[in-house]
């Protein structure tokens, strides 16, 4: 009774008021409200392309031999100097057919698609973090379908660095799905709301490990001061059986009141339905803000709070059977960001983990502590559309 209710506050949340909104929604929600002017897009006849190369050195005052910073994507080697992510995007506007094509190096991706078996998306699949083609004919009245491997619509951050506040990725990010194979959809209802439907593999898997499907539902309201946008993914995510679905829950509310300041608010909330056991829930809030100083440096403070009450998310736990719990999590993080030139970004970052249960590694000891810092600097260097 307590999950039904719960589940009709969700649904009755995707769908109620907007009476604020008034402005066309992009595809996903993108946290930079006053970005930096892009550069050209560079094109060969109808393909455009854009990509980027994002590099960082982390310094982990743990030390940890395992030389990991624990529980980060993509910032995951420690006092070291690491290739985030190397990519190049081709893509065609879809008129009426179109495509798009990633092609990705570096250990982001590694981490993008740890949950592959081997001989799955750990192959080809691991360099093409997006491959899908769309159609979008003109007397569909912006109505559009895309068939392949996409990233999720979830979330306040996006996979790209430069298209975040801050140079780590947040928990929330982290914690939920990064993409799908399957098929979705996008229909504008009017100027200000979109709403979308998903028939996907389930998550973070080319090749579905189960018969069954997750649905998504997906709602975008934008305005110019405000936007609100909430993916709901619903469906069976255990390996060789359709029983106990998964239900996900992320909703974000972006906050532009002027062209200087921005702010987000995401929220998640997940339960893993256990046949005739406990149930496994997980949720976290997180709150970032974005401030331009000047035309070339921001600063970016973020705080996330997450409970992962029996551990099933981060895969660490205490106790056993009923007693069985997981960590609370808290980060919080604080970005300097200078816009060297355009298409090239240098962040500086600090960044402190805590949790109650002993998890980060701290010398030759794993797991041994109960919170990590790090200060990071990276580089961006990208091209073309700023999506």
């Amino acid at each position: 009774m307590k999950f039904a209710l719960r589940t009709l506050l969700i649904a009755g949340a995707l769908f109620q008021t907007a009476s604020l909104m008034a402005q066309t929604p992009p595809a996903q929600p993108t946290p930079d409200p006053a970005p930096a002017p892009a550069p050209p897009a560079w094109s060969a006849g109808p393909i455009d392309f854009s990509g980027l190369v994002d590099a960082y050195y982390s310094l982990n005052f743990n030390h940890p031999a395992s030389t990991t910073n624990n529980l980060r994507n993509f910032d995951v080697r420690a006092n070291q100097f690491s290739l985030n992510m190397a990519k190049l995007e081709l893509q065609h506007a879809p008129d009426p057919v179109g495509f798009r094509i990633d092609l990705g190096f570096g250990r982001a991706w590694d981490v993008f698609h740890s949950t592959e078996p081997l001989d799955q998306g750990r192959g080809i699949m691991r360099v093409i973090p997006q491959a899908y083609m769309s159609v979008k004919p003109a007397s569909w009245k912006g109505f559009q379908i895309d068939v392949g491997k996409f990233y999720t619509s979830a979330g306040a951050e996006l996979t790209e660095t430069h298209l975040n506040f801050n140079y780590s990725r947040a928990l929330l990010y982290a914690n939920g799905p990064y993409y799908h194979m399957g098929i979705r959809t996008s229909m504008p209802v009017n100027k200000w709301l979109t709403v979308g439907f998903q028939v996907l593999n389930g998550w973070n898997n080319v090749e579905d490990n189960n018969s069954g499907k997750t649905v998504g539902f997906t709602t975008a309201m934008t305005g110019k001061k405000v936007s609100w946008f909430n993916t709901y993914l619903v469906g069976p995510e255990k390996a060789g059986t359709n029983d106990g679905v998964r239900h996900f829950w992320d909703t974000v509310l972006n906050l532009n009141p002027s062209d200087k300041a921005s702010f987000y608010i995401n929220y998640d909330y997940g339960v893993d339905k256990i046949k005739g056991g406990i149930d496994n829930e997980f949720w976290g809030i997180g709150f970032a803000h974005k401030y331009a100083v000047n035309s070339w440096f921001a600063i970016s403070p973020r705080i996330e709070y997450y409970n992962d009450k029996r551990g099933f998310i981060t895969l660490v736990n205490t106790g056993s059977g009923p007693s069985l719990r997981g960590p609370k999590l808290k980060e919080f993080t604080l970005t300097g960001e200078c816009k060297m030139k355009e298409g090239f970004l240098f962040r500086a970052e600090f960044r402190r983990d805590w949790s109650d249960l002993a998890i980060f590694d701290r010398g030759n000891e794993l797991g041994s502590a109960k919170n990590q810092t790090t200060v990071l600097v990276g580089f961006v260097a990208y091209f073309g559309p700023k999506r």
